[in-house]
C-alpha cells in the first residue's frame, strides 16, 4: 500500500466517463498526487494550472502483479511531489 495518504480509483468515484483534461482538473481538486500508467500524458495535455503531481508508472503491464513491485519506489518519490511536477517511476 502506498504510504501517508488517501487514495481512490476513477472509475469507483464515478469518474469513468471523464477523459483528458476536465479528468486532470477534477482530480486535481481532490487530490495532490495522480497515479498514472499513462506514459503520454504530459505530452498529450496541457498542464498548466493543473495544481497536481503526476507520478508516471512504467511496468510491464497495467497488472496489479506487475504495478506492486513498484510501490516502494512510490512511497520514496512522495517526498519530492510537487503541483506541476512530473515524477516517472519504473521496475
Amino acid at each position: 500500500m502506498v504510504a501517508g495518504g488517501r487514495g481512490a480509483d476513477g472509475a469507483g468515484r464515478g469518474w469513468g466517463g471523464i477523459k483528458n483534461g476536465p479528468l486532470l482538473r477534477l482530480a486535481a481538486s481532490e487530490f495532490d498526487v495522480l497515479l498514472t500508467i499513462d506514459r503520454g500524458i504530459e505530452y498529450q495535455q496541457n498542464l498548466t494550472g493543473i495544481e497536481l503531481c503526476l507520478i508516471v508508472l512504467s511496468a510491464v503491464s497495467n497488472d496489479i502483479d506487475d504495478l506492486l513491485p513498484l510501490v516502494p519506489s512510490i512511497n520514496a518519490v512522495l517526498q519530492e511531489a510537487a503541483p506541476g511536477r512530473v515524477i516517472r517511476v519504473a521496475v
